[in-house]
């Protein structure tokens, strides 16, 4: 049982450092995001990821989790308790489905695939899965086919390892989304959803696709549906659109929500909880 994050996250931290440079690889000293292939597994090492990784350890054992939502920041902010206005909609739309959100900001498709890899799926058996994952690994710039394929790789690869850890899953696979902090990355954007797309069996695995509610053919933003600051992240209106894409999937696999919600009660950034004591 974790009982201390802040603990057992230095105690992980120790130890993959202690592995050496062949499990753990090249990493940006501030943030600890490792520079690596998308489809293999690698650990965020800086200690506020470590913290939070130590923090949804305990949080896949509280309450019932019937969905299970795993990606970056797009998904962490939904239902963190520091950004509350997005926690209200997350709640509004979500109550008495039992979703637990475990996704976690700046993370690549590597970083989540080490998270699951280290507990954060075990003994969960959610009944649906969702998955927003890859928007990190394509960043502000064009990437080539080399890059595009290696990323849906990563992306063929959560998936899979959700199906070994929670084998009764729908695993619902949401298409990355656009950016307009640089409109050049809209064609690697929509390359990698393409062959992302091809995963889908439509039963096990779905694909959910609600680029064209939030961009024109163009790829250029429909008002007010992400952050004008950053061109990346949902507004509330851009996150009700995808809850609204997601709820008949959710009626479909778990019938209407009940009156009362089991979920694990909400988590926020480690460096944020002084803030929102």
């Amino acid at each position: 049982m974790v009982r201390c994050p802040a603990r057992t996250a230095t105690l992980v931290l120790s130890i993959i450092i202690a592995v050496g440079p062949s499990t753990a690889l090249a990493q940006n000293p501030t943030t600890g995001i490792p520079a690596g292939p998308a489809d293999r597994a690698a650990p965020r090492t800086d200690q506020n990821s470590m913290t939070a990784h130590a923090q949804l350890l305990d949080k896949r054992k509280q309450g019932r989790i019937d969905i299970y939502f795993e990606g970056d920041s797009i998904v962490r902010r939904w239902g963190a308790l520091d950004y509350p206005e997005l926690l209200a909609n997350w709640k509004a739309n979500f109550f008495g489905w039992n979703a637990g959100n475990f996704g976690w900001g700046a993370d690549r498709t590597q970083n989540i695939l080490w998270r699951l890899e280290h507990g954060e799926l075990d003994d969960v058996n959610p009944k649906v899965i969702v998955l927003l994952a890859g928007t990190n690994n394509v960043g502000a710039q064009p990437r080539d086919d080399q890059t595009i394929a290696e990323i849906a790789r990563g992306i063929r690869a959560i998936i899979d390892i959700c199906q070994q850890k929670a084998p009764s899953a729908t695993i619902v696979v949401t298409a990355i989304f656009p950016r307009n902090d640089n409109m050049a990355v809209i064609p690697t954007i929509a390359k990698i959803n393409e062959k992302v797309a091809t995963f889908a069996d439509g039963k096990r695995v779905r694909f959910l696709n609600i680029n064209d509610r939030l961009a024109d053919s163009n790829g250029t933003l429909v008002d007010g549906v992400l952050n004008e600051r950053d061109k990346l992240h949902p507004t509330l209106k851009g996150y009700q659109i995808w809850a609204d894409a997601l709820k008949p999937i959710f009626r479909d696999l778990l019938g209407p929500p009940a009156t009362t919600d089991l979920a694990p009660p909400p988590t926020a950034d480690p460096s944020a909880a002084r803030r929102i004591q």
